[in-house]
């Protein structure tokens, strides 16, 4: 039977899925790399640890398996982060990645000189200090040396596919995080390659989330024992390519994502933006679009609180007792580890406990947490219904899904039935399902999103617990304006 790759890169890791044409998983691995943090707020990785992982994975993955059986690859990765390569196909400096923070005078500079308005109409977005336009910005001021280097502008999961095809592409998915592409019409935006210095030929070529690209590059093939006509697929952003794995492809329906990051995706059949564009609007890996919130830190913060400040290290043991005491908890927590991006879009926010008194227990410590991540998603979700947008539903994925008492916090925080599907392992299964699209196992996105998406449980919310978390998000709401300008004095 005919397999595929789906390959995941993360984080803090590259994980790898290897899923027969009946949405099987005959195997995963995951090979872990390394973040650098060179000053307060700047994030970074080397695009060299990704690429000898990844292969290092695709060994691993296939090690004892039918490798004759592959039929192709697609990827799913972190968005927005900027790859620059010079006219040898050297990365010229490491990875600025989507959670870097420095970029808060470029994103102001265009924000306000360059004008919301004007950039709305040039992307259909905003700018954010992730996305990968002020990032451009950035090395042009700050490392002119190497900005006169650049040959080719990436985003990391394209980095892959380019030393696995040779072929410099991107998806339109992937590439509307940029602040570069012209998400109405699906094209570069000369506009903003003028304010960025930059020519379009600097910018990969444009696919589908499941269009072919090319085929393996035969030493790759030869490295990793598949067949030399394996195809390779560009994939999607980790958020889009998530959304396919839970089979999020419908006119209006929901995922949520509780990774490092955390997400709100609305899939859209048409091309829609925000009133006031604190939510990104890209075009979806189906071929549509989708409206996204994203919140910087998630999963990230239950694992500070648990790994780093805890010592702990056991999330069930920790979690014992927490959802005896849903709605009753004072103390609150702020999640914005790594500042902010919607709604608030700012980079100075920092994380916060709010409430503590000589009672207060390291139980109710953990709980905020979960709260925490649970109400600044809501914040999302509430700039899409102040737009319109009726969510019901929604499907769930990420490290952090796998929680109970968390999927119950979610429901009970949005009042929604949260659905959890049988298959978790999010973008690298969709990704995989991309792969098989561009082989023509099905005709499309939607078709094998219906015959391979199953659900596993739902959970529902309790109107006693809502009505007690309406009480707390309304007072949670009020924290961040008041904590705003000390912010900005840190």
């Amino acid at each position: 039977m005919n397999t595929y790759i789906g390959i995941d890169l993360g984080t803090s890791s590259v994980k790898l899925s290897l899923v027969n044409k009946d949405g099987k998983i005959l195997k995963s691995v995951s090979m872990e790399y390394p973040i650098y943090y060179p000053q307060s707020g700047w994030s970074e990785q080397k695009p060299q640890d990704w690429y000898d992982k990844t292969i290092d994975g695709l060994v691993n993955l296939l090690d004892g398996e039918d490798k004759s059986s592959v039929r192709g690859i697609s990827f799913g990765g972190q968005m927005h982060g900027l790859v620059i390569l010079d006219k040898d196909d050297n990365v010229i400096r490491p990875a600025i990645l989507w959670n870097d923070g420095r970029t808060e005078k470029e994103t102001k500079y265009l924000n306000e000189k360059i004008g919301k308005d004007n950039l709305s109409k040039y992307t259909a977005n905003i700018a954010f200090a992730g996305f990968t336009a002020p990032k451009i910005l950035w090395v042009k001021e700050n490392e002119r040396d190497n900005f006169d280097k650049i040959v080719k502008i990436m985003l990391p999961k394209d980095y892959l596919a380019y030393k696995l095809s040779g072929v410099f592409a991107t998806d339109y998915s992937d590439a509307s995080g940029m602040l570069l592409l012209n998400v109405k019409n699906r094209n570069w935006s000369e506009e903003m390659c003028q304010i960025c210095g930059i020519t379009k030929n600097m910018l990969p070529s444009l696919y589908e989330s499941y269009e072919k690209i090319g085929v393996v590059l035969p030493e790759i093939a030869e490295k990793i024992g598949i067949p030399t006509d394996t195809i390779v697929c560009i994939g999607a952003g980790d958020n889009a390519a998530a959304a396919i794995g839970t089979g999020t492809v419908e006119n209006g329906s929901c995922n949520i994502s509780l990774g490092t990051s955390g997400t709100v995706f609305v899939s859209f059949d048409k091309f829609f933006v925000d009133d006031k564009n604190a939510l990104h609007s890209f075009a979806h890996a189906n071929g549509k679009y989708h409206l996204m919130g994203c919140i910087l830190s998630a999963a990230s913060c239950n694992k500070w609180w648990i790994e780093d400040v805890l010592k702990s290290g056991d999330y069930r043991l920790e979690e014992q007792g927490l959802e005896d005491n849903l709605g009753e908890n004072e103390v609150f927590f702020l999640p914005y580890l790594m500042g902010e991006r919607s709604p608030h879009n700012d980079t100075s926010a920092r994380g916060a406990f709010i409430g503590m008194r000589p009672s207060t227990t390291r139980k109710d410590m953990s709980l905020s947490i979960m709260e925490g991540v649970a109400f600044a998603l809501r914040d999302c979700v509430e700039i899409a219904k102040a737009s319109g947008v009726k969510i019901t539903s929604t499907n769930i994925c990420g490290g952090g899904a796998k929680s109970a008492v968390w999927r119950k916090i979610m429901a009970n925080v949005l009042n929604i039935p949260v659905v959890r599907t049988e298959i978790e392992e999010g973008p690298s299964y969709g990704s995989a399902i991309l792969a098989m699209v561009a082989n023509n196992e099905y005709s499309s996105v939607q078709e094998a999103c219906q015959k391979l998406i199953k659900t596993k449980d739902v959970t529902y919310p309790d109107e006693k617990i809502v009505a007690k978390y309406e009480k707390k998000y309304k007072l949670f709401t009020k924290l961040y304006p008041a904590l705003k300008d000390v912010y900005k004095e840190f």
